[in-house]
């Protein structure tokens, strides 16, 4: 139990003048004075009252307590270890550069059509044909060591199938490399390369 001042008990107990108290004990005298004044007048609410009434208050709904959990901000701390990073990024790295995904098998009504051509200082080389309704965008080629040599290759039904490499997005050039050729039906002399896809 701590102590209490003589002269800070007489001023409480109103026999001694609080004005004579010296500088350090008038401060201490202060709180104790509003401590007194706020006991005398308690609050309209009592704390028990309070949390009753929060208990008995309707929870929210289970959207509204997802809303508050989801808006509430978090701390995420990513701790990695040496050799789980490097695993992970050796994954990642084959997944990145080896060719692969899964593998194309045709049915018996299907083959698989190769195309290659040499265009050297192209930017882009597509293959637009009867198999896709000579639509830009749906196969392009590539060329990953950057010679000149583009290829690619798709499913296709079997059967014979026309088709032009669109160089640049602008020029339409039939395979020279085709063998089979067929009139572009322009009336102009053109002709679309043949291809003949087997099972």
């Amino acid at each position: 139990m701590t102590l209490i001042d003589p002269r800070l008990q007489e001023t409480l107990d109103g026999e001694r003048d609080p004005a004579t108290l010296p500088a350090e004990l008038r401060d201490a005298y202060a709180r104790l004075v509003s401590a007194a004044e706020l006991l005398r007048h308690p609050p309209a609410m009592s704390v028990a009252d309070r949390v009753m009434a929060e208990i008995r208050a309707v929870p929210p709904s289970a959207g509204r307590r997802l809303a508050r959990w989801l808006a509430r901000p978090r701390a995420i701390t990513l701790r990695l270890r040496p050799v789980w990073t490097l695993a992970v990024a050796a994954a990642l790295t084959a997944v990145i550069l080896l060719p692969g995904g899964p593998s194309v098998v045709p049915s018996a009504e299907e083959g698989i059509a190769q195309f290659v051509g040499h265009f050297p200082g192209a930017r882009s080389v597509e293959v637009v044909g009867s198999f896709n309704d000579w639509r830009r965008g749906a196969l392009s080629l590539s060329d990953e060591d950057h010679d000149g040599i583009w290829h690619g290759a798709v499913v296709l039904p079997t059967g014979q199938h026309e088709y032009m490499f669109v160089v640049d997005g602008e020029r339409w050039v039939a395979d020279p490399l085709a063998g089979r050729y067929v009139d572009d039906g322009f009336g102009v002399g053109g002709q679309n390369a043949m291809l003949v896809v087997r099972p």
